[in-house]
């Protein structure tokens, strides 16, 4: 399974980031890594509820992060 983390500028300033593979997986920042980072994060906690109440099965995952700066 492969996830995608697409980031937007919104016309009021915000950063908008969200996983589609995942619906309700976004979020907003005043940064484009901020809303990135936050839309990550709530994909991983919806993966996690998924596991734990056996809508899915567990599978061999891969999971890449960038070196932090």
């Amino acid at each position: 399974m492969k996830f995608n983390l697409e980031c937007e500028r919104e016309a009021d300033g915000r950063w908008l980031a969200e996983v589609p593979e995942l619906p309700g997986a976004m979020a907003y920042g005043a940064t484009a890594d901020e809303a990135m980072a936050r839309a990550e994060a709530l994909a991983l906690r919806a993966l996690a509820e998924q596991l734990e109440s056996g809508e899915v099965r567990p599978l061999a995952i891969s999971i890449s992060l960038p070196a932090a700066a």
